[in-house]
């Protein structure tokens, strides 16, 4: 018997070929498991949304331990880094001028040696795979960055995006 849909059950003696070419899965090791043990000739890759997540995740991660290095406390309110934490995650095509001039204006100040602008610009770009014009023009973008991120100098962006891109 052969399960499908939701409860419906195929007729006894009636065999059902499945073959799945391709499986879209969250980050998380279980699922990659389930997929290789039970589906070994798919290919596991991971969803948009989650890809670049994890791309804000360690764009995140760059400026909360550059922020403490400079200042030597965790960021304030008034903080460069802390004022514009909200812009460094948005499309660049969607930020608004006002967004703009403050992510000129404080990014310099609070990130003296552009380890979050690098991280910033890593981020833009896995985001811009996916909002590429076409599959064609998305997958030529990919591979500019993952050829490019072993010359990152900021380990986070290197590592994790490198990591969930290839993946």
């Amino acid at each position: 018997m052969v399960a499908v849909g939701h409860g419906r059950h195929v007729q006894e003696g009636v065999e059902v070929t499945v073959s799945v070419e391709c499986a879209a899965l969250d980050p998380f090791r279980w699922y990659r498991n389930v997929i290789r043990d039970e589906l070994p000739d798919a290919v596991a890759v991971l969803d948009a949304f989650h890809v670049v997540r994890l791309a804000g995740n360690a764009l995140d991660e760059v400026r909360r331990r550059v922020q403490p290095a400079m200042l030597g406390r965790r960021g304030h309110k008034d903080d460069p880094l802390y004022r514009i934490r909200r812009a460094l995650l948005t499309d660049v095509e969607h930020l608004t001028d006002r967004q703009r001039a403050r992510l000129d204006k404080w990014l310099p100040l609070g990130d003296p040696d552009s380890e979050v602008e690098v991280t910033w610009h890593v981020y833009q770009h896995v985001r811009s795979i996916y909002t590429a014009t076409s599959p064609a023009v998305g997958r030529k973008t990919a591979e500019k960055v993952l050829e490019s991120l072993h010359t990152c100098p900021v380990e986070p962006a290197k590592g994790r995006a490198a990591r969930f891109v290839i993946a």
